[in-house]
């Protein structure tokens, strides 16, 4: 079981602390958490959840219905794949099965090598250019398999 060292939990608290005094601040809290750490490590659960007064179901609730939220650390490099319509009617499912098996992970996995995490966004705002997928922060429009393919390669020898 994964544990939290001193540093990482003064973090958190400092975090649950900014927010503290607004009304609501789960989600507020779990983006600040994911923004300084790369995910929302298990074991921060339940302090985020005595901090706030809510119960550790309904914290952990929230992270795992919301896919934007990782219980993982991220690979070295994100892979965002558009599942929005524009993108749909463009193949993108051809896209979508394509970088799954390229890749051996489902959406909001990471590759046993660390270097990919596969995610399904629903709009790039790329929709004239569809299908479009994001690495990092790279927006890239008309993407094919094999376009996608030679993008991958580009970031794995990094």
């Amino acid at each position: 079981m994964e544990t939290l060292d001193s540093t990482t939990l003064q973090r958190i608290s400092a975090i649950v602390a900014s927010h503290g005094a607004k009304p609501g601040p789960l989600l507020l809290v779990l983006h600040d958490v994911q923004n300084a750490l790369g995910y929302i490590p298990p074991p921060a659960i339940p302090h985020i959840a005595s901090a706030l007064n809510l119960t550790r179901a309904e914290v952990h609730g929230v992270v795992s219905f919301y896919h934007h939220f990782r219980s993982e650390p991220p690979g070295r490099h994100s892979v965002r794949i558009c599942r929005a319509e524009s993108c749909q009617a463009m193949n993108g499912e051809v896209l979508a099965a394509h970088a799954r098996q390229r890749l051996g992970v489902d959406f909001h996995h990471t590759t046993p090598d660390g270097q990919f995490t596969l995610e399904s966004v629903y709009c790039l705002g790329n929709c004239a250019c569809s299908p479009a997928v994001m690495i990092d922060d790279e927006l890239h429009g008309r993407v094919t398999p094999e376009r996608l393919d030679a993008l991958l390669a580009e970031r794995s020898g990094q």
